[in-house]
């Protein structure tokens, strides 16, 4: 990544540490459960969010290079990550 990418997403991950914590304060205090759900959506939302940035840069570069490399094996390899990342993202 970027300096600035991973900037942008170093201050997502903050703003979603942050979130946490308010959920964390939430169940303390007993607060009505559907605003806690409505804020635990919210996380997910960022969280997926935040994923697709980084989703995004591992695609344009390590998997592109994988892919350019001529490398049959490092390809397959390649190939079998991304299944299994968007498939444990599906779950």
């Amino acid at each position: 990544m970027t300096d600035e990418q991973k900037e942008a997403v170093q201050k997502r991950l903050r703003r979603i540490e942050g979130q946490v914590r308010g959920l964390q304060r939430m169940v303390e205090e007993d607060r009505y459960c559907g605003d806690v759900l409505t804020q635990i959506s919210s996380v997910q939302k960022a969280l997926r969010s935040t994923g697709k940035i980084i989703t995004r840069n591992h695609l344009e570069t390590c998997v592109t290079d994988a892919l350019r490399s001529g490398d049959h094996a490092a390809a397959e390899r390649t190939y079998k990550e991304i299944m299994d990342l968007l498939y444990k993202q599906i779950q």
